[in-house]
């Protein structure tokens, strides 16, 4: 169960930090609206207190954090950017999401 939670808190952490810096990059290289910087200060928040819900040390977290991050990223350069991903890309985010379950099976261990 723990492997469940932490998992979709990942996620859920990862989409607000993508969304975050995305909204920006959609103000200063797309032409995007000014006001794209309030909605993605709120996703920036949100991201640093999602990673605060976790009961492990903060360096095991944002290292376990991280291949979920990788997996999101490429999730959202597939469907939201519309990049199809190579192998290597599903293989990358493989290996770095099975990284991140190793990290956080150690948490009750440490």
């Amino acid at each position: 169960m723990l492997f469940f939670k932490t998992t979709c808190l990942f996620f859920l952490t990862a989409i607000a930090e993508i969304v975050g810096c995305f909204l920006p990059w959609l103000w200063l290289k797309r032409g995007g609206s000014v006001a794209l910087l309030l909605p993605a200060a709120a996703s920036l928040a949100l991201f640093v207190w999602l990673l605060t819900l976790h009961p492990a040390a903060s360096g095991r977290v944002y290292a376990a954090y991280g291949g979920v991050y990788v997996v999101t990223a490429l999730l959202w350069l597939r469907f939201v950017d519309g990049v199809k991903l190579t192998h290597y890309d599903w293989l990358g985010a493989a290996v770095a999401f099975c990284g991140m379950l190793i990290i956080v099976a150690g948490w009750g261990r440490a």
